[in-house]
């Protein structure tokens, strides 16, 4: 009998025994499994820290960007400040403040008629600037439009010089701003910018070309001289050397040029020629 008892005592005590042990590893399991979860949930929660300060240094240097840029804007418009105005009595360009005197602007008419892209061309390689007045009736085609374009992209200013080129004292009011007005449409469709400059054709402006002229925020502008449409200057060595040394050469010369052949192949001594009496070429941003 005592020793049943004793038999029965110890399986007890040995139940007893693993049930804890069994207590022991769940407690331990159950530890273990938060001790996961708190590492899971630290390592979100440094993820989002992370996260956060990303965004903030991102902000940060957009802010900072964003402030570079107003800044080159801000430099940019500065540097396109109006150095020059055209006289209306003369239409010579004349300095604001203290500009160099000793200048002259380069203008082609009559563009694109054949020869205005290799004249682009040339006046690039010699880093002369000019404006291209060009006219409607030369903008037929898509090579038309291209050559436009590309002139434009040199950083050339495009003029406008009506789209038909008629005499505008000759015509109605009504007309006049047709001439002017279709041909600003037609220049913005291909280079996306509407002329800032207007030349009327054979110089005649009317009271009304004036101001729809300034009413399309265009600056008026003749001439000083010019004489490639003359027969005896229908010559590259004839007309580079008139346009070089007539005495009508001076400071702020408005130089008339046409989209010709022979003026052409004289553009590269004309250039050089001026350059050597003394004269820069003006860039036509400059002018007001």
């Amino acid at each position: 009998m005592k020793k049943l008892c004793f038999i029965l005592l110890c399986m007890i005590a040995l139940t007893m025994t693993a049930c804890a042990n069994s207590s022991e590893e769940e407690d331990a399991q159950t530890l273990d499994e938060e001790n996961e979860g708190y590492e899971e949930q630290s390592g979100e929660n440094d993820e989002e820290m992370q996260d956060e300060e990303n965004r903030t240094a991102t902000d940060e240097n957009d802010e900072d960007g964003q402030q570079e840029s107003e800044e080159d804007t801000v430099n940019k418009e500065i540097k396109e400040e109006p150095e020059y105005s055209v006289s209306e009595e003369t239409w010579s360009i004349v300095p604001i403040d203290d500009a160099d005197e000793e200048v002259v602007l380069l203008t082609i008419d009559d563009a694109p008629d054949g020869q205005a892209l290799q004249m682009a061309e040339t006046l690039y390689d010699l880093g002369a600037n000019a404006i291209f007045f060009v006219n409607g009736h030369f903008l037929n085609t898509p090579e038309d439009e291209e050559v436009l374009k590309k002139i434009h992209e040199m950083g050339f200013f495009i003029g406008n010089h009506t789209y038909n080129h008629p005499f505008l004292p000759d015509i109605p009011e009504e007309e006049q701003t047709e001439e002017i007005v279709s041909l600003s449409d037609r220049i913005e469709g291909i280079i996306g910018e509407r002329p800032r400059f207007f030349r009327a054709p054979n110089g005649a402006n009317t009271d009304h070309v004036i101001e729809l002229a300034e009413e399309e925020g265009m600056t008026l502008m003749n001439w000083s001289y010019g004489y490639d449409w003359e027969e005896e200057y229908m010559s590259s060595e004839a007309l580079a050397d008139i346009m070089v040394n007539t005495e009508m050469l001076g400071n702020g010369a408005n130089l008339l040029m046409h989209d010709r052949e022979w003026t052409a192949e004289a553009l590269p001594e004309i250039v050089n020629g001026l350059r050597e009496q003394g004269y820069e070429i003006v860039d036509p941003a400059l002018i007001e």
